[in-house]
C-alpha cells in the first residue's frame, strides 16, 4: 500500500524524468536450426511463444534449410565467432560437436542457471544417443523420432490379413497378394531412406553398424554392414524389388514413399513416425491405415530401435545473459504442455517420461489423428539400451550414410552383388573413419 501511494504522489517532474528512460532491453539471443517448410513454421511458432511467455529474452530462430547445412554453418560461423547461441545438430553430427569443444553441457547450463532438471527422466534410448560413454547428457533432446512401418489396412483385409505384420516374412506375404490382386505398389522403397531400412533395421535386430559399440569405444572403430545380417536383409529387398513388389518411390521420381502411401498409390511403406502428421494431412478421404514397430527377421528377438531427429547443443562464446536465456527457452520446451504441442503439430515424440505419461492421461493416444504414435516410444524402450543400440557414434557420419546410399541404389538399380558391395562400402565407411581420426588425432572420446 505504501509503495501505491508514493507512486501515485509522484510529481510531474519525476513522472516526465521516468517517461524518458528506456525499458530495459530484452536479451537476444540466436537459435538455428536445420528444419524448412511445415517444420520451420512450427519452430516459428515456438519461439513466438517463448518471447511470448516472458519479458526478459528475445530468441530469434533462423532455418539454415536442412541439417547438413546447418552443421557446416555453425562450424564455420564459430570459427569466425559469429556462432549461434544454441544450434539443432541432427544425429549424425553429434560426434563432430563432442570433439569440437565449442559446446556447452547441458548439465552445466542448466544448473549454473538455477534449473533443477530430473535428467533421469529422459527416455534412456533418446538421451544416450547424446550423452559420454559414462552417461552425461551434453546437448538438450529436441526432435526426436524413430523409425515405422505404415500400413493400408484395407489393402491387408483385401488379401486375407488380420491385424498387422510383425516379420519380414508376412511383409512379403501380403505383398505378393497385394501383387496378385492388382495392386501395381505393394511396397514403396526409396534407397535413400538408409536410416530406416539399414540403420534402424541393424538397431532392433541387435546388429553392429561399427565395431567398438558403433563407436562409443574409440575413433579407431570400423565399419562392420558386411559382416551381419544385413547382407541378408539387403539381398531380400533386392529380391523383392525385382519381382516388383517393392517399388522406387522419391523425390527423384517424383513421388515421396510417404505421398504415395496418402494417395492410395503404395500399401505399404517404412518412414519416421514424425511423418505420422503428414499422412493424416495428406491422406485422401478413403484411406484407412495404421502404424507399426519396424518388423523382424524370423527367428530373431526384438531390441530397441534409435532415435532419430536432433538435438539443441549450446555454444561457447556468449554471454552470461545469453546463457541465461537459452536455459530459460530449454525450460520452456521442457513443460509437459509444449512437449504435447510440439508432438501434436508435428509427429515428434515427447523426450521424456512425464511428457508421455501427460500425454496419456490427456488422452492424446485416444485420438484418431495421432493414435499409434505411442509405438514409437514402445520400440525406442522395448529394451534398455545395448551396445549396440543407443547409438552411432562414427565421425563424418553423414558421408559414410551417402555412401550406404550410394551402395543400395548399385545393388538395385545397377545388379551389383549384395556381399561385395557392403564390402565396398565398409571399406569407404573406413577411409572416411581414418581421416576424421586423423583430424582428431589423440582424442578422447567424452
Amino acid at each position: 500500500m505504501t509503495r501505491n501511494w508514493l507512486l501515485g504522489a509522484a510529481s510531474s517532474l519525476t513522472v516526465l524524468a521516468l517517461a524518458s528512460v528506456p525499458a530495459m532491453a530484452q536479451t537476444k539471443f540466436d537459435f538455428w536450426y536445420g528444419l524448412s517448410g511445415d517444420l520451420s513454421d512450427r519452430i516459428q511458432e515456438m519461439c513466438e511463444d517463448f518471447n511470448a511467455s516472458q519479458s526478459d529474452y528475445e530468441i530469434v530462430c533462423t532455418s539454415q534449410n536442412d541439417y547438413d547445412t546447418n552443421l557446416q554453418n555453425t562450424i564455420a560461423a564459430f570459427r569466425a565467432n559469429k556462432q549461434p547461441t544454441i544450434s539443432q545438430i541432427f544425429d549424425a553430427g553429434t560426434l563432430d560437436l563432442m570433439l569440437s569443444q565449442a559446446y556447452l553441457p547441458i548439465k552445466d547450463l542448466m544448473s549454473q542457471n538455477g534449473y533443477d532438471i530430473d535428467w533421469s527422466n529422459y527416455f534412456s534410448g533418446i538421451a544416450s544417443y547424446y550423452s559420454t560413454s559414462k552417461g552425461e547428457l551434453l546437448s538438450m533432446p529436441f526432435n526426436s523420432s524413430t523409425a515405422m512401418i505404415y500400413y493400408n489396412t484395407d489393402a491387408l483385409a483385401k488379401v486375407g490379413f488380420e491385424g498387422l505384420p510383425t516379420t519380414w516374412t508376412q511383409v512379403e506375404d501380403v505383398a505378393r497378394k497385394m501383387k496378385a490382386a492388382g495392386y501395381e505398389c505393394p511396397v514403396a522403397f526409396d534407397a535413400a531412406g538408409v536410416w530406416q531400412w539399414y540403420e534402424q533395421f541393424s538397431a532392433i535386430h541387435n546388429q553392429p553398424i561399427a565395431t567398438l559399440g558403433n563407436g562409443f569405444g574409440g575413433l579407431d572403430a570400423e565399419m562392420a554392414a558386411s559382416k551381419g545380417l544385413f547382407v541378408d536383409q539387403l539381398t531380400w529387398i533386392k529380391k523383392m524389388y525385382d519381382e516388383g513388389l517393392f517399388i522406387n518411390k522419391s523425390k527423384e521420381t517424383g513421388e515421396t514413399e510417404l505421398d504415395s502411401f496418402a494417395n492410395g498409390h503404395c500399401q505399404v511403406f517404412s518412414g519416421s513416425v514424425a511423418g505420422h502428421g503428414s499422412v493424416t494431412a495428406k491422406a485422401i478421404p478413403e484411406l484407412h491405415w495404421d502404424v507399426a514397430m519396424l518388423p523382424m527377421m524370423e527367428g530373431h528377438e526384438r531390441t530397441n530401435s534409435l532415435v532419430g531427429g536432433a538435438s539443441l547443443w549450446t555454444l561457447k562464446g556468449k554471454t552470461e545473459e545469453e546463457y541465461k536465456g537459452a536455459a530459460a527457452f530449454f525450460n520452456f520446451l521442457a513443460t509437459p504442455k509444449q512437449a504435447e504441442w510440439w508432438s501434436t503439430v508435428t509427429g515428434y515424440i515427447p523426450v521424456t517420461n512425464t511428457g508421455f505419461e501427460a500425454m496419456k492421461a490427456n488422452g492424446f493416444y485416444d485420438a484418431a489423428p495421432y493414435k499409434g504414435r505411442e509405438k514409437a516410444i514402445e520400440s525406442l524402450t522395448f529394451t534398455p539400451p545395448t551396445e549396440n543400440t543407443r547409438g552411432i557414434r562414427l565421425g563424418n557420419y553423414a558421408s559414410i550414410r551417402a555412401e550406404m546410399v550410394k551402395t543400395i541404389q548399385d545393388v538395385l538399380f545397377n545388379n551389383k552383388p549384395v556381399k561385395e558391395s557392403l564390402e565396398a562400402f565398409d571399406a569407404k565407411g573406413n577411409e572416411i573413419l581414418r581421416r576424421f581420426q586423423a583430424t582428431y588425432k589423440d582424442a578422447q572420446l567424452p
